[in-house]
């Protein structure tokens, strides 16, 4: 038998080997993803909270309507002093791992 009839098949075998690792890092990638979008829009219902705030509109409702649904299952908005603190759990990619929670914090002056 000539070596190169021996080793027929290797690649497809490796491969099959190597996908639940490519699965694994393609999850995490995306996850991280997540996560920053996350952080991103928490920043942005800061803003609109304080600003709502400033205004003397519901600062919950404000940063409820700049978040998508997903998120804002998650959102607790706090009064904090002059300004509104906003914290939104991160949303897993798998199942319903608890990841943490982000908090943003924003202020803005009274307006008249």
């Amino acid at each position: 038998m000539s070596r190169a009839h021996a080793e027929r098949g290797q690649a497809t075998v490796e491969l099959i080997a190597l996908l639940p690792v490519l699965v694994a890092l393609a999850l995490l990638l995306w996850q991280a993803v997540v996560a920053g979008q996350a952080m991103w829009l928490a920043g942005s219902a800061a803003r609109e909270a304080a600003r709502a705030r400033a205004v003397g509109a519901d600062p919950a409702r404000a940063a409820r309507s700049v978040l998508p649904a997903s998120l804002a299952r998650g959102l607790a908005v706090a009064r904090d002093g002059d300004g509104v603190t906003v914290r939104l759990r991160i949303p897993s990619v798998v199942g319903r791992a608890r990841l943490g929670t982000i908090t943003a914090r924003s202020r803005l002056d009274p307006q008249a």
